[in-house]
């Protein structure tokens, strides 16, 4: 079993990834849902993390740190720190952003290592819908210093169509911003898993291939 297929089949494992009738925020009816508030144990946050660590060393992207954007991203940036290590023997530095600067102390906005200009980030966070989040944090990394962001990885890419676009919310950060956005799996990946019966759910199907038919990139 691929570790794609092994992270899809922990999701539902988890109570992440559920399958049935969802209204999403965008009105859209959707045959499956991720919630990945459902993750609340020591266990799972550290075979998240691993995931996260086997996602990143995969893609081949070369970093020295990485971000957690609050407040999400920062168990996770911790957890795939630690697994990257545990792992893999990198021992990556990591981060995160305070909500509000904090005006005593040593001040600022930035938690954990402090970046320097050309240090290469990548960013760790749950999904990616609209990219407001990343317009949040970007000028707060720039404004610690000139850092290059190297990617961001997410845990699942919905492949599917803004609302007022034929392009995904990762295409258009990558539009946008020019970063690329690396994820553990995707809607496809969820598709062959329950062909492949790693995971329940054969009554769906048909609803999943249909709802990435009228709303798939």
């Amino acid at each position: 079993m691929s570790y794609k297929q092994d992270f899809i089949r922990f999701m539902v494992d988890s109570g992440v990834l559920t399958f049935g009738e969802f209204t999403l925020k965008s009105g859209r009816i959707s045959p499956y849902f991720m919630n990945s508030g459902n993750y609340k144990t020591g266990a799972q946050l550290a075979k998240l993390g691993s995931f996260y660590a086997e996602c990143i060393h995969e893609s081949g992207v070369e970093f020295e740190t990485l971000f957690g954007p609050a407040y999400k991203g920062i168990p996770l940036s911790v957890a795939t720190a630690t697994a990257l290590y545990n792992k893999y023997g990198i021992d990556a530095n990591y981060c995160f952003d305070r909500k509000e600067a904090k005006d005593h102390g040593e001040g600022g906005v930035i938690v954990g290592k402090q970046l320097t200009a050309g240090e290469k980030v990548i960013i760790i966070e749950d999904v990616v819908t609209s990219g407001k989040a990343l317009r949040e944090v970007l000028p707060k990394l720039k404004e610690a210093a000139d850092v290059e962001i190297a990617g961001m990885f997410i845990q699942a890419d919905r492949m599917e169509k803004g609302l007022n676009s034929d392009r995904s919310a990762v295409q258009d950060i990558k539009e946008e911003f020019g970063i690329n956005i690396y994820s553990i799996i995707n809607m496809d990946d969820i598709i062959e898993a329950i062909k492949d019966e790693v995971i329940p759910g054969k009554e769906y199907l048909d609803k999943m291939k249909e709802y990435r038919s009228i709303y798939g990139i």
